[in-house]
């Protein structure tokens, strides 16, 4: 049996502090560090219950609120049209620069209380964890349906596909074939990019919609989820 443990920290970034929420197992110390970006809604049920089956398996997870300059600490915005429609302006209002001063918070956090690095997100959050990933301590990646990445539409200046050859993480890259905010197109030119960089990744485009992982709404895809977090965790653990 494995327990799993929270708390939650704030961390100083140049935009104030972030609220951040930190899961470990309570019977071993982690060696690897995973910093895990959530969707446009910050930490919800579905995003605290991967947390804590990340950590679940041997790692120290670390979930910053991704809007903390906009938002009061503990915020969480609803599944619903108004909580989409804040989200989205928020994404919207806050530009890369800011969520790389985040990542370098987060990332110097796990830095010091193990020895790799990874990354790990879903939607907005899969964009984060892959623009987190060019960071060179970050070993490896795992982005589930990153948005606004092919479009270059993450805020203002977003340079995240021009700079995706940085990368030295092996990225793990999943998408959805009807999800309507990568399409096919978006999906070819992100796969070009990384090509033409001779960046180690491994691609799958499945039979889903956005948000499968999600445990929550008709999109939710139990097989595919617990297919692609063992993925994920098999990754990771070869890091330690």
């Amino acid at each position: 049996m494995r327990l799993v443990e929270e708390a939650p920290v704030d961390l100083a970034t140049p935009t104030g502090p972030m609220r951040t929420y930190v899961y470990r197992p309570a019977d071993v110390t982690p060696r690897v560090g995973v910093a895990m970006y959530s969707e446009i809604y910050q930490r919800t049920g579905p995003i605290h219950r991967m947390a804590q089956l990340i950590a679940g398996h041997g790692f120290l997870v670390a979930v910053p609120e991704i809007f903390h300059a906009h938002e009061p600490p503990g915020s969480v915005l609803a599944y619903d049209d108004a909580g989409t429609a804040r989200g989205n302006a928020l994404k919207a209002q806050t530009p890369p620069s800011a969520h790389d001063g985040d990542a370098a918070a987060v990332l110097g956090y796990l830095a010091t209380r193990t020895s790799a690095l990874a990354t790990m997100g879903v939607c907005i959050g899969g964009h984060l964890a892959l623009r987190a990933a060019l960071d060179p301590r970050v070993s490896a990646a795992a982005c589930f349906y990153a948005t606004n990445v092919h479009d270059a539409s993450l805020g203002g200046g977003d340079d995240t596909l021009a700079r995706i050859g940085e990368a030295k993480a092996e990225l793990l890259l999943v998408w959805g074939r009807q999800d309507p905010h990568v399409p096919l197109a978006g999906r070819a030119l992100i796969k070009d990019r990384l090509e033409a960089a001779h960046a180690r990744f491994t691609w799958h485009e499945v039979e889903a919609e956005h948000a499968f992982l999600r445990d929550e709404g008709r999109r939710y895809d139990p097989a595919l989820a617990l297919r692609f977090y063992a993925e994920t965790v098999a990754r990771f653990s070869a890091l330690a």
